[in-house]
Parts: structure tokens; C-alpha cells; sequence
């Protein structure tokens, strides 16, 4: 039996314009923009560092830099998933400090390596660095799931994860600048040290959650933990494997995930090979032209943002019909888009504009799939997260290994239909399959199973002392008649502001 303590409560929004969950955004907005700013910067550095002109420069023919800049990837998934159980049981704190901390000191290295070690030792760096990179989002998805509330979830989550493509972007435009003006190895020494820095302010003022920081106000922890569900005890629970993985929807945002992640590796791997093959142009030299699919995504995950809170927190559409919409715009629009670049006219601009719209379009990701696993299973969100983000970035390795295969001549304009066809048929087919089988319900194995609340922590419920002082011995319930009294509980606490503890 469960027992329920009832309090009545008007829930309101804090007056605060700027709060301790905002200071935690901004920290975790940052953080984003950092770690991809250290993802990205061999791209336009191996450039500089085999450039003969210039000092301490390296005789590495195009494989190897290509090796260099793709080893990242090779280390990224492993720990992604432990990641997320790790967050989940020692806070996201912990991990998100390790990731960013381990990064900065390993992108401080990586000049003295490349001196000391030449390319070797450097491909080395890299793969560590994409080994502690994985835990980048599922400690994010964490920390989100405890400090962002669900009325502001859309376009705080989405502040929060565009930041990486502003730190992309960021990093192309200004690598190039950095290299002329201060030698390459500066790239480098920036970006450690701004990792550095962020660490050492984050231990300062981040926190795992509301429950455990100094530095939030009663009246706005009761706003988050109220929105969120989150008042009580807070328990340690076992990461149920076989419910999620034999769940269809969540099978459904594995693929959603694993299709935006190829039609992203088209756009930041391929399209560069196609820009030099088909119309001359090396954007990878030009900063402005790499940045600006990463500006495009940036620049339109604000309107998705706020548009999906609207729509949900005026009860216009249900999360997961809001959920749907976003993500059909962003997979739609750039399935359209590579059918229109297929047949572009050999014209930079017109291209540039192409891949902008279709950039711009695709980041309807932010409010569709990628804060799905917070609703699915606030508790278990980072896990889930680090499980479809292992999953997706298979498509790293996948993408030039299908490109291999379908275009034997890069300047044949015919060949590369092929792979945008492709590029749009995936796009098309795994939004579809979104849409038809995904949802953004909570799961029944979001909640812990329990016979009764006298068996999960050993404390009589209400309804056990009342039954006592009548001389009547308490009964037992099913555990589905648990299960139903607390759906009915959430309902109530979600309509009419009902501050439900379980004991």
C-alpha cells in the first residue's frame, strides 16, 4: 500500500528573471560550446600544421590528416553509455566536471605531442579525447532532468544543446585568424584553457541538482522539484535493460537519432568533398563557409524552442504530437533539401543558400527526438542517452564507407546523386518510423516496482496507522492496483497542483 501525504500548494513561478537553474544552463551552455570547440579544432589546425610556410610544420600527406582529424571518433562511443549510469548514481556533476576537465587537459598536450610523437602520438590524444567526450551528453541529459522544469524544458534544453554548434562555428571562424596571428599551437592552448577555466567555475557554482545546491532558493527548488515530480525522497534505481531495449518506442528514437546523425555527418563530412570536387571551393580554408551549417542550426533552434513550449504549455498540442512536429521538420525539410542540391546548378551561392535552409530546417532535432528520453524516462535519461548516441554514431564510420561504395568518381555529378537520394531516403524513412511508433508517454519502467510501501523502506503507510487505530489489520495490495494509484496520483499533481509525497 502506498502511502500519501497531501499537501495543497500554489505552484508558482519564482520572480526571480534569473535564477540558480538559469546560472546552470548558462554553465551547461558553455560547456557545450567548449567541448565541441575541442572536437573540432584539428579540422581547421591540421591545416595550419601542414602548411610548408609556415613554422614547426609537418610532412603528412592527406590520409594521415584525415586519420588525425576522424580518430576522435573512434574513442567516442565507448563510455557514453557507462557515462549515463554513472551520472545517474553520483550526479551529473561529477561526470560532466571529468569530461570537460580530462578534454581541456589532453587538448593542452596535444602540441607537444605532435613535436615529441609526430602524427602517432597525436592520433593517440585524439581517441582519449573522444573517449572522455562520451560523456558529454548523457551527463547533460542528467543534469538537465534535474534542473530544467517542464514547463521551460523545450527552450532551455534547446539553449543548452545548441551550444555546441555555436562553439563549432565559433572555432571555424576563429582557428584561422588564431593560426596567422599566434602560430597553431594556440588553437589549442585557447581552447585547453578556456576548458580549464569553465571546470574550475563550475565546481564552484554547478551542482547535480536542486535537492543537494547551496545556491538555490527554497522558493524556486519547490518550483522545479514541484514541476518535476521530484518532492520526497529521492531513491537510487536500477537501470531496467531488458524493459528499454524491448521498448518499441524507444527502439523508434534510436532510429530517429541514428538518421539525423547520418544526414549530419553528410553535411560536416561529404558536403566539404563536394564543395572542392564539384564547384572548386575548399570551405574547410574558409571559416565562414564550414561554420555555416553549424550557424544555421544554431541560429534556428531558438524558434523551435519557444514555438514547442508554447504550443505544449498552452495545451495547443500534447508534448508528443509537439514532439512529432518538430522532428518532421527537421527530417521533411532536409530529405527535400538534398533532392534540390542533387540537381543545384554548379553556383556557390546557390548552393551555400541550399545547405543553409536545409542546416536551419534540421534543427527541429532539438525539440523532437533529442530531449525525448527525458519524457520517456526522466529517470534514467542519461543512460537513455548514452545509449542512442552510441547507437547513432556508428553512422561516423558508416558514411564514408557507403560513400566509398556508391561514388568511385567525386567530380561525377551523377555519382553524387546517388548518395543524396540516399542522404533523403534515410532521412524520409526513419522520421516516419518516428512518427509512427515513437512517444514521448513516461514508460511504466520509469517507476521502480514495489510490492508496498511497508516493503520498499520499511515505514507504515497512512492508511496502515488508521487501519490499526480501529483494531482492523491492514491489507495488501496488488502490485498493479500500486501501479494504477499512482498514475492517478501524477494526473492529480499535474492538473491541480497537488504536492503528492510517497512515503
Amino acid at each position: 500500500m502506498i502511502g500519501i501525504e497531501e499537501q495543497f500548494v500554489d505552484i508558482q513561478k519564482p520572480k526571480s528573471l534569473f535564477g540558480a537553474r538559469h546560472v546552470q544552463v548558462l554553465m551547461l551552455f558553455l560547456a557545450m560550446m567548449i567541448a565541441y570547440g575541442m572536437r573540432v579544432n584539428m579540422t581547421s589546425a591540421v591545416i595550419a600544421m601542414t602548411n610548408t610556410t609556415n613554422d614547426n610544420s609537418f610532412d603528412w600527406d592527406i590520409k594521415i590528416q584525415d586519420m588525425v582529424v576522424v580518430s576522435f571518433f573512434w574513442g567516442y562511443g565507448f563510455l557514453q553509455i557507462p557515462g549515463g549510469e554513472i551520472a545517474g548514481r553520483f550526479g551529473g556533476k561529477v561526470v560532466i566536471v571529468l569530461c570537460i576537465a580530462i578534454n581541456s587537459f589532453i587538448t593542452l598536450l596535444l602540441p607537444t605531442s605532435a613535436y615529441y610523437g609526430d602524427w602517432k602520438a597525436l592520433r593517440a590524444c585524439r581517441i582519449l579525447l573522444g573517449l572522455f567526450q562520451g560523456f558529454l551528453y548523457p551527463s547533460v541529459h542528467n543534469l538537465i532532468s534535474k534542473w530544467v522544469p517542464l514547463e521551460e524544458r523545450n527552450r532551455l534544453g534547446t539553449i543548452i544543446y545548441s551550444g555546441a554548434h555555436l562553439g563549432a562555428a565559433m572555432q571555424f571562424m576563429a582557428s584561422n585568424a588564431i593560426a596567422d596571428y599566434w602560430g597553431w599551437p594556440a588553437i589549442f592552448y585557447i581552447n585547453g584553457g578556456l576548458g580549464a577555466l569553465w571546470t574550475a567555475i563550475y565546481l564552484y557554482v554547478g551542482s547535480s541538482s536542486p535537492r543537494v545546491s547551496k545556491r538555490v532558493s527554497e522558493e524556486e527548488k519547490l518550483y522545479i522539484q514541484t514541476s518535476l515530480g521530484h518532492v520526497g525522497e529521492e531513491k537510487k534505481l536500477r537501470t531496467p535493460v531488458k524493459a528499454t531495449f524491448i521498448s518499441l518506442p524507444f527502439n523508434a528514437l534510436i532510429i530517429a537519432h541514428s538518421g539525423y546523425e547520418w544526414g549530419f555527418w553528410i553535411l560536416t563530412t561529404l558536403i566539404p568533398n563536394f564543395m572542392s570536387h564539384m564547384l572548386g571551393v575548399d570551405i574547410t580554408a574558409n571559416g565562414l563557409m564550414a561554420a555555416l551549417p553549424y550557424l544555421s542550426l544554431y541560429i534556428m533552434s531558438f524558434p523551435f524552442g519557444f514555438l514547442t513550449d508554447y504550443l505544449v504549455n498552452k495545451k495547443l498540442l500534447s508534448i508528443t504530437a509537439a514532439r512529432k512536429l518538430s522532428c518532421s521538420i527537421g527530417f521533411y525539410g532536409p530529405a527535400i533539401g538534398f533532392i534540390v542540391l542533387a540537381y543545384a546548378p554548379a553556383d556557390v551561392k546557390i548552393v551555400l543558400l541550399i545547405l543553409a535552409i536545409t542546416a536551419g530546417l534540421s534543427a527541429g532535432h532539438y525539440t523532437g527526438f533529442l530531449l525525448a528520453h527525458l519524457d520517456m524516462a526522466p529517470n534514467f535519461a542519461g543512460t537513455l542517452m548514452g545509449v542512442t548516441d552510441y547507437l547513432a554514431s556508428a553512422t561516423g564510420v558508416m558514411v564514408p564507407t557507403v560513400a566509398s561504395l556508391l561514388m568511385q568518381n567525386e567530380t561525377d555529378q551523377i555519382e553524387w546523386r546517388k548518395m543524396f537520394f540516399l542522404t533523403s531516403f534515410i532521412y524520409f524513412a526513419c522520421n516516419t518510423l518516428y512518427v509512427l511508433y515513437g512517444t514521448c508517454e513516461k514508460r511504466k519502467w520509469n517507476e521502480p516496482k514495489s510490492k508496498s510501501a511497508s516493503k520498499d523502506n520499511g515505514t507504515p503507510t497512512h492508511r496502515t496507522h488508521r487501519l490499526r487505530r480501529r483494531g482492523r489489520k491492514p491489507s495488501t495490495c496488488s502490485s498493479r492496483a500500486i501501479r494504477y494509484s499512482r498514475n492517478k496520483i501524477r494526473e492529480k499533481c499535474m492538473n491541480q497542483h497537488l504536492i503528492l509525497t510517497i512515503i
